[in-house]
């Protein structure tokens, strides 16, 4: 699961780029949780929970059916 999550995020990945951010994958559980760091721009914005949670985890639902949460570390 930890391949499909890193490719689903590199599509996410040039739209954080494109606003001085970036997403780091930490790791992905057993059951699902995948735990990201988000960088530069994204890791001081006071909007990152909601690129968190209606962005990133989304995406990232839709991508990887497995994927139960998206939590920042």
């Amino acid at each position: 699961m930890r391949e499909a999550v890193e490719r689903a995020l590199a599509k996410v990945r040039p739209m954080l780029q494109a606003d001085g951010g970036d997403v780091e994958l930490v790791e992905v559980t057993e059951d699902g949780v995948v735990k990201v760091r988000l960088q530069g721009a994204c890791g001081c914005c006071p909007m990152s929970i909601v690129t968190l949670k209606m962005g990133i985890e989304r995406y990232l639902k839709r991508e990887v059916p497995e994927v139960t949460e998206v939590i920042a570390v």
